[in-house]
């Protein structure tokens, strides 16, 4: 039994907690007294508790953040009613600021805040001493690299057969765009990089196949940048995966001579572009040269295979309906695969707030604090705005309309379309999640039999739609496109599903 226990609840069994890995690591003589827990939000909070408590540790630390707070702040009170001796230690960023006022940092008895990878184990050396610490707020210092073990041996093989693998060769980020937690985290602290490459040498040995690169912005140093996409590209196998989220405008011949030689399918750039509207952009304090970034997303596009995941943001100060939906279409015109169109948050700490009464922002007050309305978008609208979203994930990034969706998209504005055929699901289904794929295909059909202007049009969508729908190994024709005479395909024999690329991107993502 662990007298130490991490632990938290991550959004997927997919994602490895990194941060709890890298406390452990630098546990020092107490790592053998400790153990890691990882949940899924999916688990009731007494389910959590039970687990916990039939561990039996004397201290937990626990990861909060915007997407578990909720249930931790259930499965505290809880384990304080149960086990009231229990020393409960919280982490991360959903409490490392503006704590005053949070359930979960009244139940509890410390909160480190900030990077706690040095701090935590100071404070259980302490507690396990049975010296009780005066401040329950204790402030954690930006460690440096070179003070840290690295967590990458705690990664079991199970992860390495199921999870995407977090990995980072740097902390921290240049930038200060008020809405990002990152903006608070200057100046940036790389790995160095010999240590750190042996690492990911011995993952790759163990049999990792999919990394996932938390730095903020892997490209800003070319030299670092470069080395590491070197250093992969040397050692390529087929089912190697990349993810990495780069500045968009940042873009040195060096790295782009590196990035044409990855193959297809090895390498996936998140690209945070989050608006193209330069007021709000000098509103948030983003500095991005949005020429730059269109030349260096067409130069992507046209030149390499690399999958490309861009990013809006609904609901930033100073945006309207009109200027996200032309931001929007600038942003397809550039031809990324997926395009994610994420809901503004107020993340605790941000220094976005300082909007709130000129343009009467509005959040929830429940996490994760989405916005509600503001003085350009009112509730309604943002409403229409979140499910033009969850569809769009859901339909076009999922890659299941990859032929028939661009017909249905391709005269005049791919946003006024799309928000169109939103609104019409809406209408029709009530629904935004638990819609059969089955029923998606016959209500993408509908829809397009109701505003597809010509029936050659239709004959060509109908048999665009058909491909899409065959493309997991179906054979049959949908009844309701018989009329089209579309030829069944022969059953292939054997056939069987297999993982694809789309799946890790998605998990990646």
């Amino acid at each position: 039994m662990p007298e130490i226990l991490l632990a938290t609840a991550n959004a997927r069994y997919s994602h490895a907690a990194f941060g709890l890995r890298y406390l452990l690591a630098n546990l020092g003589d107490m790592a053998g007294r400790a153990g890691i827990a990882e949940y899924e939000i999916s688990k009731s909070p007494h389910e959590i508790v039970e687990s916990i408590v039939a561990q039996a540790p004397k201290i937990l630390g626990l990861g909060v953040y915007i997407w578990n707070v909720r249930i931790l702040t259930e499965a505290v009170a809880l384990l304080k009613r149960v086990r009231p001796d229990l020393m409960i230690v919280l982490g991360g960023p959903e409490v490392s600021h503006e704590a005053e006022g949070q359930e979960i940092v009244r139940l509890s008895d410390f909160v480190i805040q900030g990077e706690a990878d040095l701090e935590f184990p100071k404070l259980c050396a302490s507690l396990l001493q049975g010296r009780r610490p005066l401040m329950k707020i204790i402030q954690a210092q930006p460690p440096h690299f070179t003070e840290l073990k690295l967590p990458y041996p705690l990664y079991t093989q199970e992860d390495i057969a199921h999870r995407v693998l977090y990995v980072e060769a740097s902390r921290g980020c240049p930038f200060t765009c008020e809405f990002c937690l990152s903006s608070l985290d200057i100046p940036v602290r790389a790995a160095p990089l010999e240590p750190f490459l042996e690492e990911m040498e011995r993952l790759l040995e163990r049999g990792t196949r999919q990394f996932k690169f938390v730095d903020r912005t892997f490209n800003l140093n070319t030299r670092v940048g470069g080395t590491i996409l070197r250093f992969f590209l040397d050692r390529m196998k087929h089912d190697l995966f990349l993810h990495f989220e780069m500045i968009p405008d940042r873009l040195p011949e060096e790295l782009r001579a590196l990035i044409q030689q990855f193959p297809a399918g090895s390498l996936q750039f998140e690209v945070g572009i989050q608006s193209f509207n330069p007021e709000v952009q000098g509103l948030i304090s983003r500095r991005q040269d949005n020429d730059k970034t269109r030349d260096n997303l067409r130069w992507l596009r046209d030149n390499t295979s690399v999958h490309l995941h861009a990013d809006l943001i609904i609901g930033l100060p100073g945006e309207t309906l009109e200027s996200f939906g032309e931001g929007f279409d600038a942003l397809r015109a550039l031809g990324p695969q997926e395009i994610q169109v994420g809901i503004l948050k107020r993340l605790r700490g941000t220094p976005i707030i300082r909007h709130d009464a000129e343009w009467q922002m509005v959040y929830s007050p429940q996490a994760p604090y989405e916005i509600l309305s503001n003085r350009l978008i009112p509730y309604e609208t943002m409403n229409r705005l979140k499910r033009f979203a969850r569809y769009w994930d859901l339909l076009a990034n999922s890659g299941r309309l990859a032929r028939s969706l661009p017909l249905l998209l391709s005269r005049g504005s791919a946003f006024q379309r799309f928000l169109d055929l939103s609104d019409w699901l809406w209408r029709t289904t009530r629904q935004t999640h638990a819609i059969a794929l089955t029923r998606i295909f016959e209500l993408i059909f509908q829809y397009a039999r109701e505003s597809t202007a010509s029936a050659m049009d239709l004959r060509d969508f109908a048999f665009a739609l058909c491909d899409d729908y065959r493309q997991d190994g179906r054979t049959d024709v949908p009844t309701y496109l018989a009329e089209f005479e579309i030829p069944p395909l022969p059953k292939p024999e054997g056939h069987r599903r297999q993982a694809t690329i789309r799946q890790a991107r998605h998990q990646a993502s």
